[in-house]
């Protein structure tokens, strides 16, 4: 097999906090409208978090929803869609080719957290602890659960790669069926991250849970007045091919990926080393062959930390300093945070570019902190720019990983 060969996005399937399907997502993000709610999670009371509201039992038994996990159900319906989005025969798909790629921050926890506190209300007795507790926290679950679902008896696994993981499970998709290793991936993230507790009182005791009167707009990368992360829940999964394969059975071209780096910082825990970044978004450009000003949409990581957003505008002004065609995004400000599936959410949020022509803006930025100056950033309202070819999603996470993708408009 051609190392080289030519790796194409045919299909995606996909839900969010302002979305279940690629059309409302998109049509969402055009238009300006977030979804972020208040909710109730156990010892902490009121917290700001995205929500996804998918159909779940559209491709699982309630019973399957009982046992199984919110990753493993998310990931399961992003699969399906997936599918279907990509008009594939799924019966006459040879499924022991069809490997499952999915990117995942944490997984457990959600679980775990669950059953402690039902035994906690009968004395800590193991005897009630569930005996569902170890397929549902081992690393691969939500992989596991899709191919389980969908008889998929190819290779799978979860991929822990923090915030950068959406990003991670494409990549090693192009991996694979560039080895010849399988003739179909199923890619992406998924995250479940707002069914714990823990994950909400971490950042808070970090200082960097996100808060605002109006939850609409307390995600908002790169304005002065932002104060933390909106905590997400979520998924993107995308089919892959070879180009050749996709053309051969007539399939829609969404796009080509022509470019990816991961590299890690080696520096701190949690705060983003820009120089690290710039060294992997400039790698991405080497690897796809092309250079920065061929560029024409940068979605950016940022998350609405303090710090977090200006390294990473300090790292896109050093790769995009001289480049007047490309244009700064976020999705983030309408999602939330989607930690493992955020990668995936943003960069399908931003293919459509390819079709309608439009850049979809940044929200909540009512005062841009002049530390996170950056040329081009579109605020507010869409921007139609005279040729969008070129999109490069940035995925940075805790324990310095970092990731770019890079994907090109098929012609």
């Amino acid at each position: 097999m051609n190392p080289h060969s030519r790796i194409v996005i045919t299909g995606v399937g996909l839900t969010a906090p302002n979305g279940n399907d690629l059309p409302t997502f998109r049509d969402n993000l055009l238009k300006g409208i977030a979804n972020i709610q208040r909710m109730e999670t156990r010892y902490m009371g009121s917290v700001l978090a995205g929500v996804c509201n998918y159909e779940a039992t559209r491709y699982q038994k309630k019973r399957d929803l009982r046992t199984g996990t919110r990753a493993g159900s998310i990931g399961i319906y992003c699969a399906q869609e997936a599918i279907k989005n990509a008009g594939i025969n799924w019966e006459t798909t040879d499924k022991s080719r069809v490997g499952v790629y999915v990117g995942t921050t944490e997984h457990g926890n959600v679980e775990t957290e669950n059953e402690i506190f039902n035994i906690s209300q009968f004395g800590y007795d193991t005897k009630y602890w569930s005996h569902h507790h170890n397929p549902r926290t081992v690393a691969n679950n939500p992989a596991g659960e899709i191919t389980i679902n969908m008889g998929i008896t190819g290779p799978h696994y979860a991929i822990g790669a923090a915030c950068a993981a959406g990003n991670a499970g494409l990549i090693q998709a192009v991996q694979m069926l560039r080895l010849n290793e399988v003739d179909l991936a199923i890619a992406g993230g998924v995250s479940e991250s707002v069914h714990t507790f823990g994950i909400f009182a971490a950042f808070k005791s970090q200082g960097a849970l996100a808060y605002h009167d109006d939850p609409n707009k307390a995600s908002r990368p790169f304005d002065l007045a932002r104060n933390g992360i909106v905590v997400s829940e979520g998924g993107a999964l995308y089919c892959v091919e070879r180009l050749d394969d996709a053309l051969a059975r007539g399939a829609p071209i969404l796009c080509e990926i022509i470019g990816y780096a991961m590299n890690s910082d080696a520096t701190d825990t949690v705060l983003p080393n820009p120089e690290r970044q710039t060294q992997c978004m400039r790698l991405a450009l080497k690897k796809a062959g092309i250079a920065a000003q061929a560029v024409h949409i940068v979605n950016t990581h940022a998350t609405s930390t303090p710090q977090g957003d200006i390294q990473e505008v300090v790292a896109i002004n050093d790769v995009f300093a001289n480049c007047p065609d490309t244009y700064i995004n976020n999705t983030k400000s309408f999602i939330g945070h989607a930690m493992g599936a955020a990668g995936a959410l943003e960069l399908a949020g931003n293919i459509p570019a390819f079709t309608d022509g439009y850049v979809h803006p940044t929200i909540n930025v009512d005062n841009l902190d002049p530390a996170c100056k950056v040329h081009n950033l579109v605020v507010d309202k869409p921007l139609k720019p005279s040729k969008i070819d070129v999109i490069l999603n940035n995925s940075f996470g805790m324990l310095g990983i970092n990731s770019a993708l890079i994907v090109r408009k098929f012609n």
